[in-house]
């Protein structure tokens, strides 16, 4: 069984070396200590977030925290391209658990979607709440995952914002892909970039409207077909991430 991931800040493993030691803090070193109560000589991994993994055993357990002995520290790369769900916001928590699932296939950052079918409106301090729930569930995943990188989630964006978005991605060599049940082109076919972002745009429950679908296009997204099913708003941005993870070579 794999060693728990255990989440600290970006940049707070920069001083940690192999043969070294790091503290444990907070509520991830009383999560360690006092919920999972690890004990010395476990295997345990500290990340950041950033890609920075150190792997350790449990020194010593204290009311503060966890004293972690250092074995080796990991600096896993930036993938590229980025791949990035663009997760129109949907009811009873689908647009989480779409993001929750995302992050465990291995997505790279994640955007909130205001769409026109949208039923779910983010607005003033929802919205500020709302996203900070999203970043608490890519978290959550990340440590589910065994990840070192934190999906980035990024502000909410409108139909206006989004095609904004797909030009400058394009434009720096990316793509865009919108999940389209009446595509002709197969998403196992569509050629893929070798750098910049890779975006993946899924409607709500009642799908991407024509206005939107032609508003993408036109600025350069391409509309692609995911298979010969109609899936939920909750699972077609993760099977079409996994198939792509595997184009790419992430899943070798």
């Amino acid at each position: 069984m794999s060693a728990p991931v255990f989440l600290v800040e970006p940049g707070d493993l920069a001083d940690v070396v192999a043969g070294g030691e790091l503290v444990l803090t907070g509520a991830e070193g009383r999560h360690a200590g006092v919920v999972q109560r690890k004990t010395p000589g476990e295997r345990v991994d500290v990340v950041d977030g950033a890609g920075v993994r150190a792997v350790g055993t449990v020194a010593d357990v204290h009311p503060d925290g966890v004293r972690v002995a250092v074995l080796r520290v990991d600096v896993e790369p930036e993938p590229a391209p980025r791949l990035v769900l663009v997760q129109a916001l949907a009811k009873g928590d689908r647009d989480e658990m779409a993001i929750e699932a995302a992050t465990e296939v291995g997505v790279d950052a994640v955007v909130p979607w205001q769409a026109e079918r949208s039923i779910v409106i983010w607005r003033g301090d929802r919205a500020q709440k709302s996203r900070q729930r999203w970043v608490g569930t890519v978290r959550a995943a990340t440590k589910q995952a065994r990840r070192a990188r934190t999906p980035d989630v990024d502000h909410a964006l409108d139909g206006r914002g989004l095609r904004e978005r797909t030009a400058a991605t394009v434009a720096a060599g990316g793509a865009v892909l919108v999940l389209h049940e009446e595509a002709t082109v197969p998403l196992a076919d569509v050629d893929l970039p070798v750098a910049g972002d890779l975006l993946v745009v899924v409607g709500p429950e009642g799908g991407i409207s024509a206005r939107e679908t032609d508003d993408l296009v036109a600025a350069g997204a391409r509309t692609v077909r995911l298979g010969p099913h109609v899936l939920r708003t909750s699972t077609a941005g993760p099977v079409a991430l996994a198939l792509l993870a595997q184009r790419l070579g992430r899943w070798g």
